[in-house]
Order: structure tokens, then sequence, then C-alpha cells
């Protein structure tokens, strides 16, 4: 081996150490800050320790030293809430992928986030972590922390792995136990969970922890009295959470142990579950209350159960119903029961909650469905129920106070069983009673014909036979009537009837109809001797009396009889006294007439028999000669009644008293008068026929001729024929054979459609078309009529128009003709009968400010009957209440309260508890409801809309479970009626939203 040079040696010697003295001086440097920064990141001045790492690793010529600053400056970055400290750690990771601190940089940022109680953040850089290369040193902390993020992540099974590796550790050894116990705890495992705490029970930082928990698991192996000890010793050192959930554990364990009195205390300081209670905690305090008698308090928590459906809200709403019942609440009782036995978790409770259900329905009604059917449904449910006798007795009586006779009908019709027959008579009676003041006499008869033929009660087979009749007469069949009317006079039983004291009056008026008027006139005096209480009726009676006795030519009793009305202050008096005047003519005194006649005008100013008496006067002073007052008297009727059939004939009156004057030019211009504005009436007629008297008289036939050629309904050459084809038509009406007279009648109106009986002939065409029931036929003839003058058959077509067009329901046709009535009308029914008509018309068009009007005009008739006074009150209120005047529409619902029957009565007593729950008086509103539910549960829209309401009311008086309940009920029941079930609905929605705040156990 070739040795070099010493010299050589030397100076490379010397090269080396003055390279290596320059370098060791910059690298002697680097350590010093370096060891300078790393004593400022002990002190945990990481800021500043930060800013000599960097220098040093800018100035480290290194790879080690430059890897040592990198991790440290991420590690300053991370421990000062950097925002790029993951990125720095990650580059120190990635540049350095053989640093010896890699694994540590993941150690200390996972211990960093752990401090800082980042446990989510912390599990990550943990799972970063190569545990194989750990320190022994780092093991036992390692393993605890890891455990305990994986604990704080609720991964059970990965949190259970760490801790039992630091199970005996000294350090961490007792954590680990307690968290391993409490997980075991967590998930039930009772005996683990005990093996845990046990073993960390003598540690005082956890063993006042452990009593809560123990409690727990004593309670939940069914050691109750072990779970209130140690629950009750936990107590002092809990949280205000956990002592919400010993007051649970405590109040629920004395429960189970039957100890309700020491159980309710501890259930009610249990604030539930996130401020919620479930439904099972309402039931346990409920009946802990209910065990103790304490209803209002039982009630108060079962009514808190909304929508439950297992057992545990069966039985909460079966005793729910008998807090009810000892309460005294009897609808609530039986919303509550209802609910109990549609459950079938507990049979036996469910069928005598079914019993409940039962029977309370027929003492306080129903509105779900009828009394009957549930009474049959118990009985066929439960065909052994001791209590069946009972149901039974029940049933029968049921199909009477329940009123639901329809629905009762139905049932009975399906159980025709000899027990049943008295019931059948009964309900089929009172059904017809419900036809009948509904107005529909044709099936009312049906009903009533059916109840004397089961006749099981001599009583009600007699009032069956009274209104057998009633039917018959408003069905113009006035001759049965009249037999049924004696038949039932006749019977036993008649007398202990209510309808026996007036059957003289119903006898009466079915003669009166049928023009026996000697036999009506002693019929209603019959009445006036019998029975003087009833004033409406017997100042009815008189004046009948008087009007039979004045049509058969009895004026003097007639006017005994008319002078009684006037003394009775009677609405008819005016009407009296009109016929008090014409009595005196008839008996001859035609100044006395004259006297009453004047004083009629005066007393009776308003009256509607003014024309009838000016008509009748200016006759009277024509009798006695006093010509000039007759002429006044006739014109006070043409310029103070242009519309009264008395016009024309009080014109052709003074045309005929001129003639009789002789003063043909004056005669000759009334005449005119009256042909031109009375065309085609008798009244033209006579006019043209007297006329032509006077211009041949005075040889002016030519004139005569001129004159006539300009009115369209003489035709002079025509006249015989006219006549003869008229007279045919008339013959065979006269002889009661319609079929021909209707053929004669419509052929002479083709061949003489102006002729000079067209108006007549028009008119009888259209009576014989309406009583043969062909109605829409009868219109163009009745229309002829009314548009033609003013005339005697003017009034009867136009009512019988109106009459037509309603029955079709068609008011704008029928309304011009019913203003016409009530402008035109001689006889005060029809002016009723148009104002009546028209209120009804106005409403049906929701044209409300008119139906008002016309209600109230129907209202302020003295003549108006009672039953169309009440039709004006419904009008009123409906209309009221469309138009958003409660006000008005209160005071009409009240009125009608109080006169009303049937569905109008149903409709004024829900508007009845509508205004007291409006008022807040829930209660009131209520037994308003439950009297709606009793007496018209088969009127099922207002029975609806009440439960509705009722619902409300109870929501009201804070009862959130028989809200609820009834809310449900009505969606389910009565889905015929979408508005009602759509209010509901909202209704439903808004409370479960409320009740949802306090109650996890609803469901929205």
């Amino acid at each position: 081996m070739r040795k070099l040079p010493w010299l050589f040696l030397f100076f490379s010697t010397v090269q080396i150490t003055s390279l290596y003295s320059q370098k060791s001086t910059i690298y002697t440097y680097s350590l010093k800050e370096f060891d300078k920064a790393l004593s400022l990141y002990e002190d945990k001045q990481y800021a500043s320790a930060q800013i000599i790492f960097k220098n040093v690793k800018d100035a480290a010529t290194t790879e080690g030293l430059q890897s040592d600053c990198a991790y440290y400056i991420a590690n300053c970055a991370i421990r000062t809430d950097q925002e790029n400290a993951e990125e720095l750690i990650n580059r120190f990771v990635e540049e350095y992928p053989s640093s010896r601190k890699q694994n540590q940089a993941y150690i200390d940022v996972a211990y960093y986030y752990f401090d800082h109680k980042e446990y989510k953040e912390a599990l990550q850089w943990f799972n970063k972590v190569d545990e194989s290369v750990l320190k022994n040193s780092d093991r036992d902390k390692y393993n605890f922390e890891k455990g305990y993020c994986y604990f704080d992540s609720k991964k059970t099974k990965e949190a259970k792995n760490y801790f039992s590796k630091v199970a005996n550790s000294n350090q961490y050894g007792t954590q680990s136990k307690y968290y391993m116990g409490f997980m075991a705890y967590e998930s039930d495992d009772y005996a683990e969970a005990n093996k845990q705490f046990d073993q960390v029970a003598t540690n005082e930082k956890y063993s006042e922890k452990l009593s809560y928990y123990k409690s727990d698991m004593s309670f939940k192996s069914g050691d109750f009295q072990k779970a209130i000890d140690l629950g009750i010793k936990a107590m002092p050192n809990s949280t205000p959470e956990e002592k919400s959930e010993l007051n649970k554990i405590i109040g629920e364990s004395y429960f189970n142990l039957k100890q309700y009195d020491k159980a309710i205390p501890y259930l009610v300081g249990y604030k539930g579950k996130k401020g919620k209670w479930n439904n099972t905690d309402f039931y346990q305090l409920g009946y802990a209350y209910y065990v103790q008698k304490d209803y209002e308090n039982a009630i108060s928590q079962f009514n808190k159960i909304i929508d439950g459906n297992d057992f545990v809200a069966q039985n909460a709403y079966y005793h729910l119903g008998e807090s009810y019942l000892k309460s005294g609440k009897k609808q609530q009782a039986l919303n509550a029961f209802k609910n109990a036995s549609e459950m079938n978790f507990n049979l036996k409770l469910q069928e005598d909650a079914s019993f409940n259900y039962a029977k309370l329905s027929y003492e306080i009604g129903n509105s779900y469905q009828s009394v009957p059917e549930i009474l049959l449904g118990f009985i066929n449910k439960y065909p052994a129920n001791p209590n069946n006798g009972t149901i039974e007795k029940l049933l029968i009586d049921s199909y009477i106070s329940s009123k639901n006779y329809k629905e009762a009908l139905v049932l009975l019709d399906k159980n025709k069983t000899p027990e049943n027959r008295a019931a059948y008579q009964k309900v089929v009676f009172y059904r017809g009673l419900e036809l009948y003041n509904e107005g529909n006499y044709s099936e009312s008869l049906l009903m009533f014909e059916k109840a004397i033929k089961e006749p099981k009660d001599a009583v009600v087979t007699a009032r069956a036979s009274f209104w057998k009749a009633e039917s018959e007469f408003n069905l113009e069949d006035y001759k049965e009537a009249l037999s049924d009317y004696q038949q039932f006079a006749n019977l036993a039983k008649a007398k202990e009837t209510p309808e026996f004291k007036n059957i003289n009056y119903n006898i009466a008026y079915a003669n009166f109809k049928l023009k026996e008027y000697d036999a009506a006139g002693n019929s209603f005096q019959s009445q006036i001797d019998n029975n003087k209480t009833d004033k409406v009726r017997l100042n009815d009676s008189y004046l009948r009396l008087a009007d039979c006795r004045f049509v058969t030519a009895k004026y003097q009793p007639a006017l005994d009889a008319y002078i009684k009305v006037i003394e009775s202050k009677s609405v008819d008096g005016d009407y009296a006294y009109f016929q008090k005047a014409l009595c005196y003519g008839f008996l001859s005194k035609n100044s006395k007439k004259i006297e009453e006649m004047n004083s009629f005008l005066s007393l009776y100013p308003k009256s509607d028999f003014q024309d009838d008496a000016l008509f009748e006067l200016g006759n009277t002073y024509v009798a006695e000669n006093k010509t000039d007052l007759a002429i006044k008297t006739y014109d006070k009727i043409v310029t103070g009644f242009k519309n009264s059939s008395y016009t024309s004939r009080a014109i052709l009156r003074q045309g005929l008293i001129y003639y009789n004057s002789d003063k043909d030019d004056l005669a000759i211009a009334k005449f005119k008068k009256v042909a031109s504005e009375f065309p085609k009436t008798p009244e033209a007629y006579e006019a043209v026929s007297t006329a032509r008297i006077i211009y041949v008289d005075n040889g002016k036939v030519d004139e005569y001729a001129s004159w006539v050629r300009t009115l369209d309904f003489v035709a002079v050459t025509d006249l015989e024929l006219d006549n003869d084809t008229f007279e045919a038509a008339e013959k065979q009406l006269g002889q009661g054979n319609n079929k021909q007279a209707i053929s004669g009648y419509s052929g002479y109106i083709s061949k003489f459609p102006n002729g000079v009986n067209a108006l007549k002939a028009n008119f009888q065409l259209a009576q014989l078309y309406y009583s043969e029931g062909s109605e829409s036929k009868s219109v163009p003839n009745y229309e002829y009529v009314v548009s033609q003058p003013r005339c005697e058959y003017t009034e009867q077509s136009l009512v019988r128009l109106a009459q037509i067009f309603l029955k079709e329901t068609n008011c704008d046709k029928a309304n011009p003709i019913l203003v016409r009535i009530e402008k035109e009308a001689d006889f005060p029914q029809n002016k009723t009968f148009a104002q009546a008509n028209l209120m009804k018309c106005y409403y049906e068009t929701k044209d409300y400010a008119n139906a008002v009007v016309y209600a109230d005009r129907v209202l302020n008739n003295p003549k108006t009957e009672e039953n169309v006074k009440s039709d004006a009150q419904i009008i009123v209120a409906r209309s009221a209440m469309q138009s958003g005047d409660e006000a008005k529409a209160r005071t009409a619902y009240a009125k009608l309260l109080s006169v009303s029957k049937g569905e109008l009565a149903a409709e004024a007593l829900y508007y009845d508890a509508y205004f007291k729950n409006k008022d807040g008086k829930f209660e009131l509103s209520n037994t308003a409801i439950q009297k709606l539910a009793k007496n018209y549960s088969s009127y099922r829209y207002f029975g609806a809309k009440g439960l509705v309401l009722m619902a409300k009311n109870y929501y009201g008086l804070k009862d959130s479970y028989q809200a609820t309940y009834v809310l449900d009920n009505v969606i389910e029941n009565f889905s015929n009626y979408s508005d009602v079930v759509e209010e509901a609905k909202t209704e439903l929605n808004r409370i479960k939203a409320e009740e949802a705040k306090t109650n996890s156990s609803i469901t929205k």
C-alpha cells in the first residue's frame, strides 16, 4: 500500500479541520437556539417557541434538525389553534417519513385534543398511531384515552376493548371499570354492570354516582324496595337531571308495590325526558290519584293521554271514565268508556267499558250513533253478559227517549219480535209527527196508518187517528179528513189525548173546506162552548162561525159573532168589522151599513179591506140613490187602489150611474176607460155592451162600429160562435167531465185566442191542468191570465204560478210573481204567502239583505202562522251569520229556540251552544250540546257540528283527551259532512301541536 506523503496529509488535515470548525460553529448556534425554543415549548409559550423553531429550521443543515423543528412547529400550531395546524402535521409526516417523532406527533396531537375534550378529533389522531411502537410509559394513558374517545362516540365494543387493557392499571383501572360498568348498565347487562361497579364502590369519587345506577338497575330487575332505598340515598348528591330520574324510579317502585300514596310526590317530581312525559307517566300518576279517590287530579293526568292505543291506554281510559262518573261528568265518561271499549288488549275491561258506554248513551244521548243501535250492539256482542236484562229494558225505552225515530224504525224493522210491537207503534207514530212537522204529509200519513194497524196502545192509536186526519186535511182530502176526525172523536181513549180538546175545531174546518157551512158553524159553536182557554182558536172560531152564518144568510147570528171577534181585539178585527157592516146591509139597514163602513175606513186605514169597503160603500150609496157620494167613493178606489180588482168595477159602476142618469157622454167616457185599461175582462165586455146601447139609442151606430174596431178583443161577427164554443166547454166542466172540458177549452183558445171568453177559458183550462197534476201544462194559461189587466182570476193565477215555480225550486221565475202577489193580493193570507216565500227564495239565492227584509215583514205581520214565523227567525239568523252580524244572529236564534221543533230546534240549540262557547262559558255550552245529542240525535249534521264545538269547549276546560277523542270520532263517523270533518281536522292538528310540547307520546 502506497503511503501518502506526510506533508500532503498535513495539509489535508488542516483543510478538513478548518472546514469542520466552520460547520461546527453553525451547528452549535442552531442547537443553542433549538434548545431555547424547546425550553419555551415546555413552558407552553408556543407562539414564541414556534418562531424560533422556524428560524432554526430555516438555518438547519441536517435533516434530523429540520425534522425535529417541523415537528415542533406543527405541534405549536395545534396548541395555538392555528388554522393550518393539521396541514403542518400532515406536511411533517409527508416530508419526514422516517422521522422518529412521526408516531409521537400523532400521539401528542391526540392527547392535546383529548385534554380539550374534543374527543372526536382526538380519536381521528389516535387511529393514526402505530400502537406497536408505543413506549410502555405511554401505553396505559393511550389505551385509556382512546377507550374514552370510543365511549364518547357510543362505540361500546371498541371502548370496552381499550378499557379492559387498563383495568388493572393503578392510574386508570378504577375509571375504566366505572365506564365498563356504565356501558353494561346502558345495555341492560346488569350482572356485568354490578360486577364492574362493585370493584369501584369503595372509591369516594364514584360511590355517589353508583347509588343512582344501582337504584335504577334494582328497579329494572324488579327489586323495587332496594331501588327505593338506593334512590333515596342517591338523591342528595345527584344533579337536577338525575334527581328527576330518581323521582321516577322511586315513584314507579312505590307504584309497583301498590303504595300509591307514597308514589304520588315522587311521580310528581319527575320532569320527563327533555321536559316531556309519555302516556305511561301520565297513567301511573293518574292511577295513583284514582286509588286515593282524588278523582279530579286523576282526571287531570288521564286526560293528557292522547292517541293512546295499547294496554296502558285502555286501562287509563277505563279509569278515566270511572273518574268522570265519580265526578258527575257523564258526557266525558261516555267518551272515555267508548274509547276503552274500542280496544281489545284486556277483553274483560273492554266488555265492562262497553256496558258503561251503552248505559250512559241511554241516559244522556249519543251524537255518534243511535242509542238503540248501541244497545242492540252490546246485546249481540255480549249475549252472556249478566246485565243484558237491564239493557233490553233500556232498548225499548230508548226508541222513544232518543227521538231518533228514523233510525229506530230501521232497527225495529230488523227485530220484529212480539215484545217490540208496542215500541214499534210508538216509534212509527212519533216518526209520523216528525214528518208532519217537516211538511211531508204524504209520508206522515203512511206512518200514522202503520201506527193504527199496530193497536198495542189505545191512546197511541187514538192520537194516530187524529194526525192521520190532519195529514189528509193538509193534502186537501177534506172528505177523508172529516171522516177520520169524527172516528177519532168517537174512540174511547180520545178524551185522554191532548188533541181531543180541539177536535170540534178540526171537524169544523173540514166541513168548512167542504162548504158544509151549517155543520161547520155548529162545530165552531161547540169549540167555543167547550174551550174558552185557547184564545187564538176561540177568536178564530167566532170568526169562522160568523162566516158560516153569513154564507147561509143567517145574518143576525153572523153579526153577533163578528162583534165578538171585534171585542176580542183579534188580528182579524178589520175583517170582522167589514163583515159586520155587510150584515147590516143584508138586514136591510143600509143607513147603519153606511155608518159602519165609514167607521171601518176611519178605524182601519191600513187594512187590506179598504178597497172592499169603499166598493161596498159606493154600491150602498147607489142603492140609497146617493149617486154623488157613490161617484166620489168609487173615485177613491180608482185613485188610491190602481191595482185593486175593484178598480175596473168601480169605473164601470160610475159609467152605469151616468148611464142611468142620462149623462151619456160621461157614461161613454167611463165605459171606454174600462175597455181601454182593462181589456178582455168581464167589466170590459159589459162596458162595450152598455156603450153599444147608448150609441144605438143615440143613432151613432157608425161611431160605435169605429170604436169597436179599435178593440182587439171584440169581434162582433164571431160573437155567437165564440159563446157557443165556450159554453160547450163550460157544460162539460159542470158535468165533471174534466178531459172533455180540457179539450173544449183548448179548442176554444185555439179558435178564439182573443175571444170574448178568452180570459176565463185560459183560467179554467189552467185550473183543470193543475188539478189533474199536469202543473207544467197549466203555466202558459196562468201566465196569459196574469198578463192581462187585473180581474177576478188574477190573484188565484198568480198564487198558482208561484206554487208551481216554488215546487220546481225556480226562484228566478217565482220571485217576480211573488212580488206581484204581495203588492196586488186582496186576501191577507196570499200576501203572507208571498212574503214568506220571497224570504226563502232570497235566502236560497244568497241575497241575504233582502232575505232579512222579508223575514222582518213576516215577523211583523200579526196574521203570520207560528210555523212561518219560525222559518222567518231561521232566515234572519242564518242570513245574519252569513253576513257576519253575529249579534243579530244571536238574538234570532235565541227567539227561535223557544218556538221551534225538529231540525230547526236542533240548529237553534247548536247556536245556543256556539254563542256560549264564544262567551267562554264552556260548561254551559256543553250542556246545550248534550241536550242536542239527547233530544235531536237524528239531525246528524248539527250533532256533528255540536261535537266539534264540544271538543273546543273541552280544550278550553284543559281536557285535551276529551277534545282530541271527540274530534277523532267526528273525523271517523261523519265523512258525509266534509265541512265539519275539515274543521275537526284543523282543530285536532292545532291541539296536537300544542300538546306535543309536553307529551312525547303524541305523534302529530
